[in-house]
């Protein structure tokens, strides 16, 4: 049943994909924001308590209708339930639209257009930068993007349907990607998220996804130059070994052989989101060119069927066995 709902849920995201504007976003909105002025004092245990609450409950009330559907109506509502819960958690489209202006601008020679379009993307200050950094920034984002949105869901999804608790994974994670980014945004302002639930919220996704971020890394390996990228991998791991970001993008520079990594740009202080994107030094590779946009495109298609195929296969075992 993975299979199927993971496939379904990306065919009905591509044709019609979820607003950013949605009802199910106000609803995580006001419960995360309910959550945080009723239990954040401030204090390390009360902190852990504040982000299972923000992140577990909603995860278990999805288990608990699942599990209501499969024993009342039957394992095909309860299937229906996980598409839709893959659906509202995973999709290309939440993110694709900005690199696809992007591109286009760029193909069409129009940079200050793409720097205008990079800076209301990720709402940052891009200045002057020339092509070269507008497409390795380009890519970097949309990578990271896409392993947050599409393949750490897969992840976790495809992890714990083994026991049973599929659209625990795919919420949990989801939601702790989505508090870790803002709690840090909203940490010292007049929100009044304490430093100690930041804190929090950015060890317990850390520790979410250290093995996404690695199995992520591995398909663009596979799918893309498998020496180059492992060789950047282990270079990056050795020098940041708790770089989850840093070692997608070492392995996607070594899979299509682009430099990524280097200076970062710089984030208001009004900004309402924070490009999570690992900086230092830059990997080996050739300076980012347009036509890196399409291979970028290319390695996360390829991955995406490879991760399918797992799952399918992964699917028909349980079935037959």
């Amino acid at each position: 049943m993975s299979f199927f709902a993971i496939f379904l849920a990306l065919v009905l995201e591509q044709a019609r994909p979820l607003g950013r504007d949605n009802p199910i976003h106000r609803l995580m909105e006001s419960w995360t924001g309910w959550v945080t002025r009723t239990l954040d004092a401030g204090v390390q245990h009360l902190a852990w308590v504040t982000w299972g609450m923000t992140t577990l409950l909603p995860a278990a009330l999805a288990l608990l209708v699942h599990g209501l559907l499969d024993w009342g109506v039957g394992w095909f509502a309860a299937a229906l339930w996980n598409v839709a819960l893959l659906y509202v958690t995973l999709g290309f489209r939440q993110f694709s639209h900005h690199f696809t202006d992007i591109r286009d601008a760029l193909d069409e020679g129009h940079e200050q257009k793409a720097r205008e379009l990079l800076a209301q993307w990720q709402q940052v200050q891009v200045g002057d930068i020339p092509r070269s950094e507008i497409v390795r920034h380009v890519i970097e984002f949309s990578v990271i993007a896409a392993h947050r949105h599409v393949f750490g869901v897969f992840f976790w999804y495809a992890v714990m349907s083994v026991i049973g608790l599929g659209p625990v994974g795919a919420v949990v994670y989801r939601l702790a990607e989505y508090v870790q980014r803002r709690w840090q945004r909203e940490q010292g302002t007049d929100s009044g998220v304490s430093p100690v639930l930041a804190q929090v919220a950015e060890q317990a996704w850390r520790l979410l996804d250290w093995l996404p971020a690695r199995a992520t890394a591995l398909g663009f390996a596979i799918v893309g130059s498998f020496e180059d990228a492992m060789d950047g991998w282990r270079n990056h791991a050795q020098k940041f070994p708790q770089d989850n970001d840093g070692v997608i993008l070492a392995a996607t520079a070594g899979a299509i052989n682009v430099r990524l990594g280097g200076a970062g740009l710089s984030v208001p202080a009004e900004a309402d989101e924070h490009a999570s994107v690992a900086s230092g030094s830059s990997t080996p590779g050739q300076p980012a060119q347009v036509g890196h946009l399409a291979s970028v495109v290319g390695l996360v298609w390829r991955s995406v069927i490879m991760w399918l195929v797992l799952v399918a296969l992964l699917t028909m075992a349980n079935l037959l066995g």
